[in-house]
């Protein structure tokens, strides 16, 4: 019987690439099966359409403080499979802010309202090989629109939408 308890690990630092994006993250131990993910990338957009001379493109960076839950842990152990890189499935409160510092884009003189978000999300992460990893998470939450600093009367809100399929590399 093993005698250390299950737990994820102390501290988790990769690189993950999706298709809307690429994100530098590390994730630090806070109980056994609960890990805070810091998270900084940038995230992009996609539009087109007959307006458009061309399909447009933007990258835009975030901030993301994520505490994540990984509830089955124990039960992954006691199958044989793989719980390293915090390798399970998670259930986490994706905290994101995209501030307005700069933005790259095919198209001149674009702009993007700063906001942030907070989604409740449940996803999973799996292991290929030994550095290599691939996660998917989906959740429905809230965000504050911070128009005013761009001139609007007030500022918003509405739903965010947190849909994710990445390829990762553990360091």
């Amino acid at each position: 019987m093993n005698a250390q308890p299950t737990s994820v690990e102390q501290s988790v630092t990769g690189v993950q690439v999706g298709f809307l994006g690429v994100w530098l993250n590390n994730e630090t131990k806070l109980s056994n099966s609960v890990a805070l993910r810091a998270e900084l990338g940038f995230d992009s957009t996609i539009w087109g359409g007959s307006y458009y001379k061309r399909t447009g493109f933007l990258l835009t960076p975030v901030l993301t403080l994520e505490p994540r839950w990984y509830y089955n842990l124990n039960k992954r152990v006691e199958k044989s499979k793989r719980i390293d890189g915090n390798s399970g499935n998670f259930f986490s409160l994706k905290t994101s802010y995209h501030p307005d510092w700069f933005l790259i884009s095919n198209y001149e003189n674009q702009q993007i309202v700063s906001d942030v978000s907070i989604v409740p999300t449940w996803g999973i992460r799996r292991n290929i090989g030994n550095h290599f990893n691939y996660e998917t998470g989906i959740g429905v939450g809230y965000r504050y629109l911070f128009l005013k600093r761009d001139g609007f009367e007030e500022n918003d809100h509405d739903a965010a939408l947190n849909l994710h399929l990445r390829i990762g590399y553990k360091f």
